[in-house]
């Protein structure tokens, strides 16, 4: 392996030395100048390898060092060292989605300054939401989903009939659009039982482009392309973000500001991720949850547990759907307009991107991987330092999305089995009684 990798680097290397140069008259200091487009991408390219022949380098020294230890030694010291990374990036990250719009308004003097950030917020919890909720049918119950966005575009498009249509407010269509999404789960896991694998891979994604074609065509009940508008906005529990009389800043004896509408954005957002967290850890300790793990594991030792895989499998798909729809109701009464384009095969995409690159099964490490992969874009807008490095010319929106690519790739090399690939266990066996 070690070969392979050296062989790699150095025939990237001689690719990029052609593209490649080195000046000294760039102002003050040195500096490097491509002499073509793709100077760019054979450079980050050769890094790579480099850094996959030192890693390669590295971890063959440390495992010829490395002290044999007992099966019982390793087991012992295994509870504390799967809780650790928990223990420390858990609270840290709540206690920073808690007091964002606080950081927001005192980094940038005031709260309307801050909104950036906080619909950045808001993005990046509407992902985590849906990641935990694809994590259910991935990573615990081992069911490979690709059309994870149909039940998105049910449930933002229930909730938009439901409160254009029908009048309902926002705190009915909520869960009527969880329960409608987790209705499309079951209808989904009938047709799939006996599919594994690429096969049941094929099925889900089929499902949902059937899905966004019909919301495309079926112009009398979605509107076709131009989608539904006019959603009417969530209120503060029937108290509407209006400057008017009963409005909640005239309510609460406050003055006005828009921003009191998507603060509550946020802090709604926030509270429907932790229940969909809660929910699932609590789940995983229940016999459900352990049948979910058995059927990923090996789905013909379950049916030999005498484990009904039918039931199991529809409650993965249902319970899934269900969060992925009450997402969906948000995403609507958020944006206040639905469009089948809001729902193409990209998003089924990046939400299965958010359980891999984090871990599946891993709760924190799919948090962890939606920060990363929907704010870490979003950092690389401006890179000016970049300029310095590679002239005026440069232009980091060109490439952020490169570099971001290149960083999945390398950070898949390095953890292929995801950020938090150990988890803690759901059942743990105690010490055999003497």
């Amino acid at each position: 392996m070690v070969k392979d990798a050296a062989l790699f680097a150095l025939v990237t290397l001689g690719l990029a030395i052609p593209v490649v140069a080195y000046r000294t008259d760039l102002g003050q200091g040195t500096g490097l100048e491509l002499t073509g487009r793709w100077g760019l991408v054979a450079g980050l390219c050769a890094a790579v390898f480099v850094l996959r022949l030192a890693q390669r380098l590295v971890l063959g020294e440390v495992s010829r060092r490395r002290d044999i230890r007992t099966l019982a030694e390793a087991d012992s010291k295994a509870p504390a060292r799967l809780a650790r990374p928990g223990r420390i990036i858990g609270p840290l990250t709540l206690g920073i989605a808690l007091t964002l719009p606080l950081l927001a308004a005192f980094g940038s003097g005031s709260l309307s300054e801050g909104r950036y950030w906080i619909d950045l917020g808001i993005l990046i919890l509407t992902y985590v939401m849906l990641g935990w909720g694809l994590n259910i049918v991935v990573g615990l119950a081992g069911l490979l989903d690709l059309g994870y966005v149909a039940f998105y575009a049910v449930g933002a498009y229930s909730y938009a009939l439901l409160s254009t249509v029908f009048g309902l407010s926002f705190w009915i269509c909520l869960p009527l659009a969880g329960l409608f999404a987790a209705a499309f789960g079951v209808l989904l896991g009938f047709p799939v039982l006996r599919l594994r694998g690429d096969y049941l891979a094929i099925v889900t994604l089929a499902f949902g482009e059937i899905i966004r074609l019909v919301l495309i065509n079926w112009v009398d009940f979605s509107g076709g392309s131009a989608g539904l508008s006019s959603i009417p906005r969530a209120s503060f529990f029937g108290i509407p973000f209006t400057a008017g009389e009963g409005g909640f800043a005239s309510t609460f004896g406050l003055t006005f500001n828009p921003m009191h509408r998507v603060v509550f954005l946020y802090y709604l957002i926030l509270v429907l991720a932790l229940i969909t967290n809660l929910v699932t850890l609590r789940m995983r300790r229940l016999p459900l949850g352990r049948a979910w793990e058995a059927l990923r594991e090996d789905e013909i030792a379950c049916r030999s547990l005498g484990i009904d895989t039918t039931m199991t499998k529809l409650t993965a798909f249902a319970l899934g759907a269900m969060f992925a729809g009450f997402a969906g109701s948000f995403f609507a009464v958020r944006q206040g307009f639905v469009s089948p384009e809001s729902f193409n095969f990209l998003e089924s995409a990046i939400i299965l991107a958010i359980v891999v690159l984090g871990g599946m099964g891993s709760q924190l490490g799919v948090a962890v991987a939606a920060i990363a992969m929907v704010g870490a874009p979003e950092l690389l807008r401006n890179l000016g330092f970049l300029k310095a490095v590679f002239g005026e010319g440069f232009d980091p929106n060109e490439y952020r999305l490169l570099l971001f690519g290149l960083a999945m790739v390398a950070m898949m090399v390095w953890r292929p089995r995801g950020l938090i690939s150990e988890r803690t266990p759901s059942v743990r066996l105690g010490a055999r009684a003497r």
